[in-house]
This record gives C-alpha cells, sequence and structure tokens, in this order.
C-alpha cells in the first residue's frame, strides 16, 4: 500500500472532523451563549476586527443583534451594542456583572490587581477602595475646597496658550490639556507643583505617564490568547512594567516624605490632599495590607487623559462647527463679562456649554468600550452566559444609535438643551463613564475639570485653523488605545479679541 498518497486524504478527513466538531459546538450553544459570527480555527473572529474595535463591533451588531457572541482568539466574549442591552448587563444583573479582567500589560505591576480600583474582581478591599473615593476624596464639600487650586491650574494652561497667541503660533490643543490635567490631579493628590512645567524632571513624569497609556492601550496578543501571559511575546508587559516601577518610586519618595512629616513634625499642617486622605486609612488593616500606589496610578492615568482628550475632542468639533463655537462664546460673553476670569461657580449658568460637553462626550466618549467580567452564570434575554466571560459594552455604538438619536453622526449641542439626559450612569443611551458600581469615580472632578477647561479657553480667546485650512478639511477620525483620540492631533491658533 502506498502510504504517501494516503497522506493528503488523512489531513482532509481530519480537517473535516475539526470543522464539524466546531459546527456540533456551536449547534450545541444555540440557545444557551447569543449568536455571533462562526469563529475560525485558533484565531477566532479576530480577523473581522479593524483597528477601531467600537466600530468594527457597531458593524457586526447590525448582523448579529445588540447582545453578540465573538470569539476573540481564546477567549469568548459577548459584546453589547444597545441602551437595552446595557441597562439589563450595568443595573438588573449589576452583581453578576461586576467582575473585570486585568490586562496583561498590568500582569507585571506589583499589588495591581489587588489594590487598583480599575482592575480586581468586587472583593472587600476594592469595595473599600470605592468607599474612600465616594466618601473622602470625590466629594462635593472637598472638590469644592480645592476648586482654587484647579482655578490656578487652568489660569497657567491659559497664560501658555497667551505667549502662543502674542507668537501667531497654533496651539496642540491635547498636549497643552494633557499638561494641565496632569498638574492639576499631581497637586490635588500631593499638594505641590511639578516643579515648572517646561523642567526636565516634569517632563520626565508626563512622559511616563504617556508611554504607560500607550503600552496599555496597545492591542496585546496576551489578552487574545491567555495561554500566552507568562511569556509576554511582544514585551508589552514589560515596557509597561519598568515605565509604572519608574512612577512607583516617586510616588515612594512622595509618600515617605509625608509620612515622615506627619510622624516627626510638631507643627504639622494637614494638606487635606488624596495622600492624607488615603495615608489616614493605614490604621485600618484591610487597608493597610494592601499598596495605595496601584490607586494612585489609576487616578493619574484615567484623570488626565480622559479629560484632556474630551476637551480636544470639543475644540475640534466647534472648530469645525463655527456657528457653534460662536453660540458659545457668546453665552460665555453675557454670563461672565469680558476680562473676568471663569470659575467652576459659572458652569450651572451656561447651558449651551454643559450641551457642547454632552454632544462631544456622546459622539467621542473618552472610553468607548466597557469592559466586565461575569462572577456568575447569569441569563440575559433567554441567553446564558457562564461565569467568567468577559463582556464588552461598546459605549461608542449606543451613543451613535439612529434609533436613539436623529441625526446621530452630527454634532448638535442643541439636542441637550431642555433635556434632562445625563452621563452620572442612569440614563443608558448615555453612560460616556459607565454606569453601577464601578461608574467612574472620578466623574465629578472631570466634570469640574472639562467645564472649566473648555470654557476658559473659549472664553479668553476666539481661535482659527493654522495655514488657512478650512473647518471641512479637518481630520476627525479617531485612533483607538486607551481613550479614543484624534488620529491627527487638533493645532488651532488663539486670538485675542479686539
Amino acid at each position: 500500500m502506498d502510504y504517501s498518497s494516503m497522506l493528503p486524504w488523512t489531513l482532509i478527513v481530519l480537517a473535516c472532523i475539526h470543522v464539524l466538531l466546531l459546527v456540533r459546538k456551536r449547534v450545541s450553544s444555540k440557545g444557551k451563549l447569543p449568536p455571533g459570527p462562526f469563529p475560525l480555527p485558533i484565531v477566532g473572529n479576530l480577523l473581522k476586527l479593524s483597528s477601531k474595535a467600537n466600530e468594527s463591533f457597531a458593524q457586526l451588531a447590525k448582523t448579529y443583534g445588540p447582545l453578540m457572541t465573538l470569539k476573540l482568539g481564546s477567549v469568548t466574549t459577548i459584546v453589547v451594542s444597545s441602551s437595552i442591552m446595557a441597562k439589563e448587563v450595568l443595573q438588573k444583573n449589576a452583581q453578576s456583572f461586576a467582575g473585570r479582567t486585568t490586562p496583561a500589560a498590568f500582569d507585571g505591576v506589583r499589588s495591581y490587581r489587588s489594590s487598583s480600583i480599575a482592575g480586581p474582581p468586587p472583593t472587600t478591599h476594592w469595595k473599600k477602595i470605592r468607599t474612600i473615593c465616594n466618601t473622602q476624596m470625590f466629594t462635593s464639600a472637598r472638590l469644592t475646597a480645592n476648586q482654587g487650586l484647579r482655578r490656578n491650574k487652568v489660569q497657567d494652561l491659559v497664560s501658555y496658550v497667551h505667549e502662543h497667541s502674542l507668537a501667531g503660533q497654533p496651539v496642540d490643543i491635547g498636549q497643552a490639556t494633557f499638561t494641565a490635567s496632569l498638574n492639576l490631579i499631581y497637586n490635588t493628590v500631593f499638594s505641590v507643583d511639578l516643579v515648572d512645567p517646561n523642567s526636565d524632571s516634569a517632563q520626565e513624569f508626563k512622559d511616563i505617564v504617556w508611554e504607560i497609556m500607550k503600552e496599555s492601550g496597545s492591542p496585546n496578543l496576551s489578552d487574545f490568547f491567555p495561554v500566552l501571559r507568562p511569556i509576554d511575546p511582544q514585551s508589552i508587559r514589560r515596557r509597561t512594567t519598568a515605565y509604572v516601577n519608574k512612577l512607583f518610586t516617586i510616588f515612594d519618595r512622595m509618600i515617605a516624605e509625608r509620612r515622615l512629616s506627619r510622624s516627626t513634625s510638631s507643627d504639622f499642617h494637614r494638606r487635606n490632599d488624596f495622600l492624607d486622605v488615603l495615608l489616614d486609612q493605614e490604621d485600618d488593616v484591610e487597608f493597610a495590607n494592601h499598596d495605595m500606589k496601584p490607586l494612585l496610578l489609576d487616578l493619574f492615568i484615567a484623570g488626565s487623559e480622559t479629560s484632556s482628550t474630551t476637551v480636544e475632542w470639543a475644540m475640534a468639533e466647534l472648530l469645525r462647527n463655527p456657528d457653534c463655537m460662536e453660540k458659545a462664546r457668546l453665552e460665555l460673553m453675557k454670563t461672565i463679562g469680558s476680562g473676568k476670569q471663569v470659575e467652576e461657580s459659572d458652569t450651572a449658568h451656561l447651558p449651551y456649554l454643559q450641551a457642547i460637553v454632552k454632544e462631544t462626550l456622546r459622539l467621542h466618549p473618552p472610553v468607548p468600550l466597557i469592559f466586565r467580567e461575569t462572577t456568575t452564570d447569569v441569563e440575559i434575554s433567554g441567553f446564558a452566559i457562564p461565569k467568567n466571560t468577559t463582556v464588552i459594552v461598546n459605549v461608542w455604538a449606543i451613543g451613535r444609535d439612529p434609533d436613539i438619536w436623529k441625526d446621530p453622526s452630527s454634532f448638535l449641542p442643541e439636542r441637550f438643551l431642555g433635556s434632562d439626559i445625563d452621563f452620572k450612569g442612569q440614563d443608558f443611551e448615555f453612560i460616556p463613564f459607565g454606569s453601577g458600581r464601578r461608574i467612574c469615580p472620578g466623574l465629578p472632578l472631570a466634570f469640574r475639570t472639562v467645564h472649566l477647561m473648555l470654557a476658559s479657553l473659549l472664553h479668553s480667546f476666539n481661535w482659527k485653523l493654522p495655514n488657512g485650512m478650512m473647518p471641512s478639511d479637518m481630520d476627525m477620525s479617531s485612533k483607538f488605545g486607551i481613550t479614543m483620540q484624534l488620529a491627527s492631533p487638533l493645532r488651532a491658533i488663539p486670538m485675542l479679541d479686539g
């Protein structure tokens, strides 16, 4: 018998058996997992995703529905693409969807899985951290007490922009607002400035934070194939860990200095900043047994990037829609007057500015995908979702749902005037900061920071595009990472009125 002639037929038979097993598995899951495209061997449905996963998910949902199963590598993933399904996941079954997977990029960061606010499952310690954030760090009273600090940091931003206006030079809006946001967070946590924003040490700190965001936002094979996590084939974990350790060294120094001051100084002056709040908890055994640095890491990464990204998108939309910018500047002039500095308390009297921020968050949520993990077996709309399943809520798609929003792709702040829809997690057609027990705890601070920065930039300057560029020439495409940023950084020329 010629065994060599049998080899091709053997391979064909094995391939057919493999396909039949996949089909059988798919059929046996019918009525259990939600529908979705048939997965290829090994890669699953990864080839159906573009570099903008949020847009790919939205396109697939048109075929497979608002509750969809995808196989991303070896990870079974449920994608939620409607406000109705989001409410089922984030509110009605919040307990079952309270988990969250930790990105492989942070596997090497000590204590991150147990002590951050973003990564761990809802443990006793995680609940303790949330309670501290909600009752002591981001309370209305504490934020109001610190509003002078934010005013000063935003004034530094205005001064920086003013220098460019005198020179007729364009400003990189994203970089300028990122620096301002980072300085604000640093001062809020430690009650000190990042020295001179233009100094080498300040630049190094900004570079470290930026590199952590870039690495953690990069597509990582280890997230799609957990078996690869120990190998770290793209070295993303290695690089992220190195950058985080540099940041932790700075945190260690600041924490040690404060501890020493609190324990030895007879005239210690309590700063009542976030670091004092955290150090107050060290008498609590549950808190003292964990590392506070991962929480500080979350504050810097989330607090700086989401605010600056939102302001950059808002400015881009206003430059692209000059009539909207003119309405906003007219409202600011009527409410505040010429030559006066914008105060946080002014926001309540600026409904059109608030509508601009809401419309920006609807079209360009800073975090377009919300990740969850099931903590129990759970049934949704007749489908059974097993424990430890990854769940993604496509916030970007919900904000552009034509069944909810008229002309959903257009920038129309007027749609929010006189509307009660808000982004505090109760209106599921509009959840840019999430909802439920894992809603962004820094939302109150982000609200104040974004409105103050945007109002100050609009009130202090008129703006135009550089090099004779027309609004229709603007590149409004996005790039997908840890946040959804403009693909081309926004550069605009500030001009003084008169």
